[in-house]
């Protein structure tokens, strides 16, 4: 188990060092320059002269080899320095840990519902098969990973916020200072991102579930008189585990990149947010401070869930 484990951390570390490679490079090829649109605002329409640019540039380190800019980057990161946003006027560690609880509460609660919600409504139609509500939740199951979140969160703006004044139709309020309604906000949200994993995640255990209820030994439970909730449970849905476990961990990656497009439609001041005004900015401090966290993130939560295969099948600790 431990070289199992030293295995997948050596294949994280690399994962983490591509990815900032990757990163690090992608938003120097941005269309744009920094410093140019720097100097727009209106404190700084008087820097037009090539020194006063050039004192800038030196000032955002762009002046420096590419590959200087690198090692100083990852130098200040591994210190937990990621930069200073000029733009914000603010570090950037400041402001994704303003933005980053809101996409965590989100995102966490729309996981946490698509496990709760998906997986018994795959058991439901597999162990159905063939009866109307097996017929239900697929149809239902479809449509959720095809509709497009963000015409799903338009459509329920003007549904329940607009037509009906159900629900607020934007921002953000915290549960602890405001827990109602931080809870009326969250709901529509959470339930954008909720879809599609909810649906995958039916799916994806229905599928599992047949093909293990099928096998002989589901069959001599059966013979021996087991209740149907115990070949279902101990039986069928542990030997049919690993593929959900695999989904449901790239799920989190799933809600955090859909978290992108709902927080813009419903104005919620959250990671995705953050990464889309760094874009337009070409604020290229505050891109690669939140790919690099988001990055980190999703190698963790790969990681956890490779482990988590040793755990639960212990055949694949000696692959």
């Amino acid at each position: 188990m431990k070289i199992y484990i030293l295995r997948r951390l050596i294949q994280c570390c690399i994962v983490v060092i591509m990815v900032t490679v990757f990163v690090f490079l992608l938003v120097r090829l941005l269309p744009g320059d920094p410093v140019l649109l720097y100097i727009s605002m209106d404190t700084y329409t008087e820097a037009t002269t090539k020194d006063q640019l050039a004192e800038l540039r030196h000032e955002f380190g762009l002046d420096r080899p590419i590959y200087e800019q690198y090692a100083v980057w990852v130098y200040n990161a591994v210190r937990g320095d990621l930069g200073e946003s000029k733009f914000l006027n603010n570090t950037v560690l400041k402001e994704i840990g303003t933005a980053l609880p809101k996409t965590a509460f989100l995102g966490l609660l729309a996981w946490i519902l698509s496990i709760i919600a998906g997986i018994p409504l795959g058991i439901i139609a597999a162990v159905k098969r063939g009866q109307w509500i097996d017929s239900v939740v697929t149809v239902l199951a479809n449509i959720g990973i095809t509709a497009p979140v963000f015409w799903v969160g338009i459509m329920l703006i003007q549904v329940f916020g607009v037509t009906l004044d159900w629900l607020p139709i934007q921002g953000y309020t915290s549960i602890l200072s405001n827990p109602g309604m931080g809870i009326l906000k969250a709901i529509m949200p959470v339930f954008c991102l909720a879809l599609w994993p909810i649906s995958s995640t039916a799916r994806q255990t229905r599928s599992a579930m047949l093909e293990v209820i099928r096998q002989d030994f589901i069959r001599t439970a059966w013979s021996k008189g087991l209740t149907e909730f115990s070949i279902i449970m101990r039986h069928a849905l542990k030997n049919s585990i690993i593929p959900i476990i695999t989904l449901v961990g790239l799920q989190i990656n799933g809600i955090i990149g859909g978290s992108v497009l709902i927080e813009s439609v419903f104005n919620i001041p959250g990671m995705g947010r953050l990464a889309v005004e760094g874009l337009q900015n070409n604020d290229y401090v505050i891109v690669q401070g939140v790919i690099l966290i988001v990055a980190t993130f999703t190698t963790l939560v790969n990681l956890i869930v490779d482990l988590s295969y040793g755990l639960i099948d212990p055949r694949i600790r000696h692959q």
